[in-house]
């Protein structure tokens, strides 16, 4: 997992790279166990007659379909969805056909905040809130796992390159 060494710029240092927390696939997963068993039952319950095969094949097509679109869809969305940090910026990643993607300077970042409900809090993971001074202002990343952590990560390297940044007044002509 993380960002492929093509995207860093030259000295560029990957600091953190993550996907969003894996409670976004609990659903999935229950709805791709509750269809096998009802497609298993339903199956099995058809009546013997002319048309079983038929009907049998048509509840495993549908099952398979909604597998595919509420099950395994999801998965690839979450396999492809990416945040990293580098000692320069934050990098977002996401999709699966169409991939967008942002970057965010950490000499643009004004503010980083963390919003943790009770689930995200028993789960470890919360979301992120980066105030940039770019023209899209606020960027908000869910399901962020270790959210404390990599807030304060962030932060740290903010504060960091604005102390470079302080020490040679050279960069700033």
């Amino acid at each position: 997992m993380g960002i492929p060494a093509k995207l860093l710029g030259e000295d560029e240092q990957l600091v953190m790279s993550m996907r969003t927390h894996w409670k976004i696939m609990i659903g999935p997963v229950l709805l791709l166990l509750c269809t096998a068993a009802a497609a298993v039952v339903l199956v099995a319950l058809i009546p013997a007659g002319e048309y079983q095969q038929w009907v049998q094949l048509g509840i495993v097509v549908l099952a398979g379909l909604a597998v595919l679109i509420y099950s395994v869809w999801p998965f690839l969305n979450w396999i492809a969805s990416t945040y990293a940090v580098t000692d320069r910026r934050l990098i977002t990643r996401q999709g699966v056909i169409t991939r967008t993607g942002r970057d965010i300077p950490l000499t643009r970042v004004n503010d980083v905040s963390s919003e943790r409900g009770l689930i995200d809090r028993l789960l470890g993971c919360g979301t992120l809130v980066i105030w940039s001074a770019g023209e899209q202002g606020k960027v908000t990343l869910p399901d962020v796992p270790h959210v404390e952590d990599v807030q304060r990560m962030i932060s740290e390297l903010v504060y960091a390159r604005e102390d470079d940044d302080e020490e040679t007044p050279e960069r700033r002509r």
